[in-house]
């Protein structure tokens, strides 16, 4: 613009110098001078114009290059959140498959179980009615007299039949008394009935010491007179005698104190214990499910 401006000086001044000129000319180079000063000050203008239009422009340039670089990070840190999405789902989807398994061997092992508890049941609940029925049965057939020394309990599926000495036993002796037999042939027959069971005969004295010959303590005296008891059932009323226990205790199962004589005669006793049959117990045990089969 500068030299534009001493172009039309140098020209302005040519003429001046080279001669006089008209004054329409000089009008004419007057308005051309003013043109040119306001086509001068537009260019200007328009220059200021381009030249903030290019640096808005070259900050909207930056502003994208930094959302591009920003959208590039975001976009690799969703990646790396979907990588890592994916193996957790991947991972759940495996511990959710090895938890069906899991379950599945739990609700065997479960079901296993409550079958096994039903058998337990059921054995227990006819175990107890035959019991039950076995006591009834006795109890009808003793008279008031004999219910007087023979106590019956059925305690937890098993049945006692407590026979009281004086009722049993000649006095001091071991051997069966002729009173006794009445009543062991009743229970013979209740013993003869239910095959399924086994019968312990178990002898039970007091703590006063025995002084007869060829007994030399409450052991040998409590041993002789459930021996005599088993014998009895055996060869006068023809009970298997492989059903058959005799086992002595002495002193050392007392019901009551021995302080006192009704105590002593309390635990002067012989029990006749009748329990189903150990091995058919054990074979349900043997039917219990092993919690091992299903790992």
């Amino acid at each position: 613009m500068k030299r534009l401006k001493f172009y039309l000086s140098l020209a302005v001044g040519c003429i001046l110098l080279t001669g006089c000129v008209s004054k329409k000319q000089f009008v004419g180079l007057q308005e051309d001078y003013n043109k040119l000063q306001a086509d001068n000050g537009d260019l200007k203008q328009n220059l200021q114009t381009s030249q903030i239009q290019l640096a808005e422009s070259r900050a909207n340039v930056k502003s994208m290059e930094d959302r591009l670089a920003e959208a590039r990070k975001n976009n690799g840190e969703l990646r790396n959140a979907y990588a890592t999405l994916q193996g957790t789902l991947d991972k759940s989807i495996q511990q959710n498959s090895q938890g069906n398994v899991n379950i599945s061997k739990l609700v065997d092992e479960i079901n296993a179980s409550n079958r096994f508890i039903k058998q337990l049941v059921e054995t227990k609940n006819k175990s107890d009615s035959l019991n039950l029925i076995l006591t009834t049965n006795l109890t009808r057939s003793l008279s008031r007299d004999e219910l007087k020394d023979v106590d019956i309990q059925v305690l937890k599926g098993v049945v006692y039949i407590s026979l009281a000495d004086n009722m049993l036993y000649k006095s001091g002796s071991y051997e069966i008394s002729d009173r006794a037999g009445e009543t062991l042939s009743k229970i013979a027959k209740i013993i003869t009935d239910y095959k399924d069971y086994e019968v312990l005969v178990e002898g039970n004295t007091d703590t006063d010491p025995i002084s007869r010959p060829n007994i030399r303590n409450n052991w040998d005296l409590s041993t002789l007179r459930a021996s005599s008891v088993v014998q009895a059932l055996q060869k006068d009323y023809g009970v298997d005698p492989k059903r058959l226990t005799a086992a002595g205790r002495g002193e050392y199962n007392p019901l009551a104190d021995n302080s006192t004589a009704l105590g002593k005669q309390r635990n002067r006793r012989t029990q006749i214990i009748i329990t189903p049959k150990l091995d058919q117990f054990m074979e349900l045990i043997d039917k219990a499910p092993d919690s091992t089969d299903n790992k």
